[in-house]
């Protein structure tokens, strides 16, 4: 590939160095780590009668979410075991604080930035198959239409049968061999994002660049997706739903929350909607519309690009007896109802506070102190770290596409016009801004004016030549 380059002429560790990521741990934190035992060992239901299977990119050791659905009468049974993380660190510990400053597993092409010491967050806290693991285990029960009837949470011992990926999945499904465990997952996850159309919430499907080290050195493609891709973040996005459900009636907890599109910027969309041919049904909300539109067209990668706009101002909202008030919207516009993260603790420290509250709701007793103290500062620590990973991302993105580009100033190159700033090279995979407003939604000849490795900065022109 053309826009292949030698591994060692892409160095990640600036990166590290700029926003102070260092994988190491302080003694202390890996010695706890090390040592870590299921503090909740007594209080398990056996449910290792459970065929789970895992569902993860290739490669990948930090297995939080094992999944089994099956059918319940003319309805579906979902059982999602989510490790149970809250048991093998102590409140009050120096790996509770360290797990505080960092927030979130940070990745980079690399290699990741783990929130948790790896002989935890890659060994005993991993549902890795064929070992018995303290988990968390959602029970939810689903009509014929994907609504939730029931829905409930415990902590359980469980095993996992094997660890899929999901290309794999995805080929072995379009072959007639997919693994039992999730044969059903298509049906439910089509159920589940035909139920977040119908509340109200806005998907976007746009490119996400990945740099990646191929046999020439590091290239950069557009991070393949499947349908399973987003049939199983489904399941996660259900429990999430019925995670926020359960801390709403018990009237403390910790949210993840995105508001809804301003009525300007959906009246904008509309208008660039009509400017680019993209047909708006009528009464069709901005979610149904947005699921219709053809993002492999070049007009409506456009669209999808320009309803990026819709979705701003994320958060977390921690709230209960001595903390702040419930907002006043406090849904998540990209779900389509309240929600919150509860699927992911080894890699996210919201998720276990999250979840302990959850335990306690459903268990009908007090939600331990330690939990609930933190919630506040937990939401804070999330709504930094989160800034922080997006800063990473687009760093080492950014890096990558000058070192590729860096030789090849003054070339030209066909691309899409994203917006009337920012263009999708063919290849290599760069999407960069461009000077010389090319028209949305076209095709188009842009020509590589600059391209710093120092600065992370790539930038194109285009002189009105269209492809």
């Amino acid at each position: 590939m053309r826009g292949a380059v030698p591994s060692s002429d892409v160095d990640f560790s600036t990166v590290r160095a700029e926003f102070e990521l260092v994988e190491q741990f302080p003694d202390e934190v890996q010695a706890e780590a090390d040592a870590a035992a299921d503090r909740h060992a007594d209080a398990r239901v056996d449910r290792r009668d459970i065929e789970f299977v895992t569902i993860d990119p290739p490669g990948s050791k930090d297995l939080d979410q094992a999944v089994h659905i099956a059918a319940d009468g003319e309805g579906y049974l979902v059982h999602y075991a989510i490790a149970d993380v809250g048991a093998l660190v102590a409140p009050g510990g120096a790996l509770e604080a360290e797990t505080r400053r960092r927030g979130q597993t940070m990745y980079l092409p690399d290699g990741s930035v783990p929130l948790h010491p790896r002989s935890l967050s890659e060994g005993v806290g991993s549902l890795l198959p064929e070992q018995d693991r303290p988990a968390v285990l959602w029970e939810i029960r689903l009509d014929a239409s994907g609504e939730v009837t029931a829905a409930t949470v415990r902590r359980a011992t469980v095993r996992s049968r094997a660890q899929l990926d999901y290309a794999g999945v995805q080929a072995d499904f379009d072959a007639g061999r997919v693994h039992p465990s999730v044969a059903l997952l298509p049906e439910v996850g089509r159920l589940r994002q035909a139920w977040a159309r119908a509340h109200g919430a806005i998907e976007l499907r746009l490119p996400a660049q990945e740099a990646f080290r191929g046999a020439d050195g590091w290239e950069l493609r557009i991070e393949p997706r499947t349908d399973f891709d987003g049939y199983n973040a489904q399941i996660s996005l259900l429990t999430g739903v019925c995670a926020a459900k359960i801390m709403l009636d018990a009237g403390v907890g910790l949210l993840r929350t995105l508001p809804a599109a301003p009525d300007d910027a959906v009246a904008a969309l509309r208008r660039t909607a009509k400017a680019l041919g993209q047909q708006w049904p009528k009464g069709a909300t901005v979610g149904e519309f947005l699921a219709q539109v053809d993002v492999s067209t070049p007009r409506g990668l456009a669209v999808m690009s320009d309803a990026a706009r819709l979705l701003r101002g994320s958060g977390y909202a921690a709230f209960g007896p001595g903390l702040a008030a419930l907002p006043e919207d406090a849904s998540h516009a990209g779900v389509g109802a309240p929600y919150a993260h509860v699927t992911a603790p080894l890699r996210r420290l919201a998720d276990r506070y999250a979840t302990e509250v959850c335990l306690a709701a459903v268990a009908g007793t007090e939600v331990p102190a330690w939990a609930r103290d933190a919630l506040t500062d937990v939401a804070e620590t999330m709504q930094r770290t989160n800034g922080i990973a997006n800063k990473v991302d687009r760093a080492c993105i950014d890096l990558t596409e000058a070192v590729i580009l860096g030789d090849r100033v003054g070339e030209t190159f066909d691309a899409i016009a994203m917006r009337e700033d920012q263009v999708l090279l063919d290849d290599p995979a760069v999407i960069a801004l461009c000077n010389g407003k090319p028209p949305e939604g076209e095709r188009v000849r842009v020509r590589l004016e600059s391209a710093d490795v120092a600065t992370r900065k790539v930038a194109f022109g285009f002189d009105g030549t269209l492809v």
